[in-house]
């Protein structure tokens, strides 16, 4: 699985609704509203890189008031959802 960090600059007066959009799409699992330069994060995951281009260029930078958008692909996930999943491992309840 491959996950994109897309940060999203749209029309500040559609924010909520541009967000419900990306939102709705199949590959993309968050929408964060944020502060500071860009207005909204979109976390894309996709079985191949191609698919980065179906996803990003081709719906997310088409749907109306999304301005810029700018993609950062992680090499690895980390998180301690999975470290405490991990340390679980045949301990029993």
């Amino acid at each position: 699985m491959i996950t994109a960090i897309v940060l999203i600059k749209t029309s500040v007066d559609r924010i909520p609704e541009i967000a419900e959009s990306i939102a709705a799409l199949d590959s993309v699992s968050e929408v964060f509203s944020v502060t500071g330069t860009y207005d909204l994060i979109a976390m894309v995951r996709v079985a191949r890189h191609d698919d980065l281009a179906d996803v990003i260029p081709g719906k997310i930078s088409k749907i109306p008031g999304v301005e810029a958008t700018d993609t950062h692909v992680a090499f690895r996930t980390y998180s301690q959802h999975d470290l405490e999943a991990a340390f679980a491992i045949g301990l029993d309840a």
